[in-house]
């Protein structure tokens, strides 16, 4: 494994529901809020879509916000099946790997490897 996974994913057409995604995660991964500063009497389009959430299994962790979702490793290691497992929900949350429904922007997944489980390996 020569670099850390880091692959990005999108939804179209509507935006993942932080709370409730907050409550269906946080039974399983360790979660935590990303707030960043705002201001009442700013002008954005995205200005609901800032609050993001950080969601970690044992070597995969995922930066969630409505419309995108980043999985990343800070160290290149096999995936655990809590990783599987995190990364298999995430990919059905996020079903796109473009942002847009044009044809560009693609992105492909890189290769990973999975860590053997079996008696005495946690």
């Amino acid at each position: 494994m020569a670099s850390p996974y880091h692959y990005i994913r999108y939804i179209w057409w509507g935006s993942v529901d932080m709370e409730k995604v907050a409550e269906e995660l946080g039974a399983a991964f360790s979660i935590e809020a990303i707030t960043l500063p705002r201001d009442d009497r700013e002008l954005s389009l995205f200005k609901d879509e800032r609050d993001a959430l950080r969601a970690r299994a044992d070597t995969l962790a995922v930066i969630l916000s409505p419309v995108r979702a980043i999985l990343y490793q800070r160290e290149p290691m096999p995936f655990t099946a809590r990783d599987l497992e995190l990364r298999s929900r995430i990919l059905e949350l996020y079903p796109r790997d473009r942002p847009t429904p044009f044809p560009w922007s693609f992105s492909f997944e890189p290769k990973f490897e999975v860590a053997e489980e079996g008696p005495g390996r946690l």
